[in-house]
C-alpha cells in the first residue's frame, strides 16, 4: 500500500449504514460528551487561573473552541492521520510499525527516534484511557445535583457502578456494544444539537464567533488569559486519538462521515447554544449544559448523558485493546491473553488483562478525585501529549512515505505543531493541579514497555547461546554423533528462529534419544504490518536435506492476528514437507523459560531486571495463545539469568 490509504479489501472500511451506527455507539462517546464540561470548565471559578466572565471572552472562548476542533480533530486526525493507515490500523502503534517498517531504508536514525517517541505518546494514551472513564462518567452523573441537590453524597457510589457494569460488559465485544450504544448516541446527537438551537436562538449573535477573527483576537488581545484558558479548551477535543486508534475496528470512511455529518454539527450547536445561555445571564457558567434544558428535561438528560459518558468510555477503552495488543506482537508488552469478538471484523478484541487493569485504575480515580473538576486538570496533559506526538509522527510519514513537498510539509508542521504545543504549554502550568498525573501513567508505561524490550533482547541472546546453531545439531544427528532412534509421527517445535536448535528438541534428543518421523521446527514471525495474506503465510526450508522428514517452517502474522498454529501447518503443502504432515496427531512441544535475576555482568541494571521479571508473569500461555491442543503438547523446561 504506497499510498497509505486504505482499500476495501480488508473488510473494515464500510460505509454501510449499520457501520457507521456502530463507529457512533464506540468511537465518538469521548469527543462527543466533552459539551457537557468543558465550557463549565473554562469559566470555573475554582480553576487556578479562572477567565472572566465577560461577552468578549464568552465569544472568544466559543470561537477558539470551534477552530481548536477543526484544526486537531477534523484537519489533523479525520484529514491527514487516519489516511495513514497500516494496512487498515490506525493509531500511534500502527505508526509505530511503519515506522519500524522504513528503519531499514534511509533515515534509519530518525526512524528508530520517532518510534521511541511514538511508544511514549502510546503510553499517554493509556492515562488517556484511564481519566476518560472516571470524568466523563462522574460529569454526567453530577447533573443530578441540578435535579435534586441532596443527591449529591450518591454521585461518587453511582459512578462507581457505572464503571464496574462498563467494565463487565467488554467480553461481549464491541459489535455487540456498538449495536447497543449506536442508537443512544445518535439520540444523544440530535438532543444535543437540539438544545443547542434552542440556546442560539434566544441570542443568535453568538454565530459570529464562527469567524477566525474572534479567535485569534482573543489570543492575541487577552493571550494573558487565553493562555491558560487553553488547558481547559482542550477537553473539547479529547477523543481524537480513539478516533484514530479504533479506525481499525470500523473503517476511515465509516469515522470521518459520522464526524462530518452528525458528531461535528451537534458539537457545535451545543458549544454555540451554551455560549448564547452565558452571554443572556452569567450565573448560568455554573453549569450551562444542563440549563440549556428546561427544567423538565433536566433529568431525562442527565439519564441520556450518564448512558453517552458510559460510551464515551466505551471509545478508549477499545482503543487501549488495540494499542495494547499491537504493543505486545510489536514486542514492547509481553504476549496478552487476546479474544476476538466479532467472526467477521478482525479488528475487534477484548484485552482481559488490560481490562481489569484499567477497572481498577478508574476506580481508584473516581475516589481519589470524586469531581469532574478536580479530574479536569489532569485530563489535558495526556490529550495534548498524544495528539502533539500523532501530529509529528504523521508530517513525517506524509513526506518519507507520500513524498509530500518540503515546503507543504513544513507549512503544515508550523501551523499544526504550533497549535499542538501552544496547548502543551498551557496544560504544564497546571502541572501541580493533576496534570502531573497522566505524566506519571505515561512515564511508567513508558519504562514498562522500553524495559520489556530491552530485557526480550537480553533474553534472546542468552537463549540462543543455550540453543547452539540448528543447522550443526541437524547434522550431528545424521552423522551419529547424536544417536536417535525415529519413532512413528509428527513432532512440532515452537522455536523463536531456524538459526538455533529449539531446547525441547535438544532435550528429547539427548536424554530420550528418539526423534519422531516428521519433525516440524516452526518460528511464529510478526511482521509490522496488521495482517498476512494466506499466500504469504508460510516459508519452507528442507535445512540442507531434502529426505530426513526434518524442516523448518516459518508462520507469519500480523500484529493485529492471533497465530493459529494447527491451522497453519494443514495448509502445509505435501511436496513440500517432505511427505504429508499428520497435524491432527501431531504432538506439540514447547520451550519454557524460568527467568531469574543474574549477577552484575549482565546487560540490564537490577531494578529493571525485577521490573522485567515481574512482567514476564502476565505473559498468556503459550498453548493457549499459538491454539495448541492441550492433550498433545509437551513442555518442557529451562532457565536464563537475566
Amino acid at each position: 500500500m504506497a499510498d497509505g490509504r486504505q482499500t476495501t479489501s480488508h473488510g473494515h472500511d464500510s460505509v454501510r449504514p449499520a457501520v457507521v451506527v456502530g463507529a457512533l455507539g464506540v468511537v465518538f462517546g469521548d469527543i462527543g460528551t466533552s459539551p457537557i464540561y468543558t465550557l463549565q470548565t473554562v469559566f470555573s471559578p475554582e480553576d487556578p487561573h479562572p477567565v472572566p466572565v465577560s461577552d468578549a471572552n464568552v465569544y472568544g472562548v466559543v470561537s477558539l473552541i470551534f477552530w481548536s476542533v477543526m484544526i486537531i480533530v477534523t484537519v489533523t486526525y479525520i484529514l491527514l492521520a487516519m489516511r495513514i493507515d497500516n494496512d487498515g490500523e490506525g493509531g500511534i502503534m500502527a505508526l509505530i510499525g511503519l515506522l519500524r517498517r522504513q528503519a531499514g531504508a534511509a533515515g534509519r536514525r530518525t526512524a528508530l527516534l520517532l518510534a521511541a517517541v511514538g511508544i511514549f505518546g502510546a503510553s499517554l494514551f493509556f492515562g488517556d484511557s484511564m481519566i476518560t472513564p472516571a470524568i466523563s462518567v462522574l460529569s454526567a452523573v453530577e447533573g443530578i445535583e441540578l435535579v435534586e441537590p441532596s443527591l449529591d453524597t450518591f454521585v461518587v457510589p453511582i459512578t462507581a457502578v457505572i464503571i464496574v457494569l462498563l467494565f463487565l460488559v467488554q467480553r461481549r465485544g464491541t459489535a455487540a456494544v456498538g449495536r447497543v450504544f449506536g442508537p443512544i448516541m445518535i439520540a444523544w446527537f440530535t438532543a444535543i444539537g437540539g438544545l443547542g438551537i434552542a440556546g442560539i436562538s434566544d441570542h443568535p449573535q453568538i454565530l459570529e464567533a464562527l469567524s477566525p477573527a474572534y479567535a485569534v483576537g482573543f489570543l492575541a488581545g487577552h493571550f494573558g488569559i487565553a493562555f491558560f484558558a487553553l488547558a481547559a479548551i482542550v477537553l473539547a477535543v479529547t477523543g481524537a486519538e480513539a478516533l484514530y486508534a479504533d479506525m481499525g475496528h470500523f473503517g476511515r470512511r465509516a469515522i470521518s462521515r459520522g464526524w462530518l455529518f452528525l458528531v461535528l454539527p451537534a458539537c457545535t450547536l451545543s458549544y454555540f447554544g451554551q455560549g448564547a445561555l452565558i452571554l443572556a445571564d452569567r450565573a448560568n457558567i455554573s453549569s450551562p449544559f444542563f440549563l440549556l434544558a428546561p427544567g423538565w428535561a433536566r433529568l431525562p438528560l442527565v439519564l441520556l448523558a450518564t448512558a453517552a459518558t458510559v460510551i464515551a468510555s466505551q471509545a478508549v477503552i477499545t482503543g487501549a485493546f488495540s494499542v495494547a495488543a499491537q504493543a505486545g506482537q510489536l514486542g514492547y508488552l509481553p504476549r496478552l491473553r487476546i479474544a476476538h469478538t466479532s467472526e467477521s471484523s478482525i479488528g475487534q478484541i477484548y484485552v482481559p488483562w488490560i481490562n481489569w487493569l484499567l477497572m481498577v485504575s478508574v476506580l481508584t480515580l473516581v475516589f481519589a478525585f470524586r469531581s469532574s473538576a478536580a479530574l479536569a486538570y489532569a485530563f489535558g496533559m495526556a490529550v495534548t501529549g498524544t495528539i502533539t506526538i500523532t501530529t509529528l509522527l504523521s508530517l513525517y510519514m506524509a513526506r518519507s512515505r507520500w513524498g509530500a513537498p518540503m515546503w507543504l510539509v513544513g507549512a503544515a508542521a508550523a501551523v499544526l505543531l504550533s497549535v499542538d504545543l501552544l496547548f502543551v504549554a498551557a496544560n504544564l502550568t497546571k502541572l501541580v493541579h493533576g496534570a502531573w498525573l497522566p505524566l506519571a501513567i505515561a512515564l511508567t508505561a513508558f519504562t514498562l514497555m522500553t524495559t520489556w524490550q530491552r530485557g526480550r533482547q537480553v533474553v534472546t541472546a542468552e537463549r540462543e547461546q543455550l540453543e547452539g546453531p540448528l543447522r550443526e545439531f541437524i547434522e550431528s544427528i545424521r552423522n551419529g554423533t547424536q544417536p536417535t532412534q525415529i519413532v512413528p509421527g509428527t513432532a512440532v517445535f515452537l522455536n523463536r528462529g531456524k538459526l538455533t536448535a529449539p531446547l525441547a528438541l535438544r532435550a528429547n534428543v539427548k536424554h530420550n534419544s528418539i526423534r519422531h518421523e516428521h519433525v516440524i521446527i516452526m518460528s511464529i514471525e510478526t511482521q509490522p504490518v496488521p495482517r498476512v495474506p494466506e499466500a504469504e503465510r508460510m516459508v519452507i526450508d528442507d535445512l540442507g536435506y531434502a529426505n530426513d522428514g526434518i524442516f523448518h517452517v516459518i508462520a507469519r502474522y500480523g500484529y493485529a492476528e492471533t497465530p493459529d498454529v494447527p491451522a497453519a501447518l494443514r495448509a502445509l503443502d505435501p511436496d513440500t514437507t517432505e511427505g504429508r504432515v499428520d497435524v491432527d496427531d501431531a504432538s506439540y512441544f514447547l520451550s519454557k523459560i524460568e527467568l531469574r535475576p543474574g549477577g552484575r555482568t549482565k546487560r540490564l541494571p537490577p531494578w529493571r531486571k525485577r521490573l522485567f521479571i515481574a512482567t514476564a508473569h502476565a505473559t498468556a500461555d503459550a498453548a493457549d495463545y499459538f491454539g495448541l491442543p492441550r492433550d498433545r503438547t509437551v513442555i518442557m523446561g529451562s532457565r536464563i539469568d537475566v
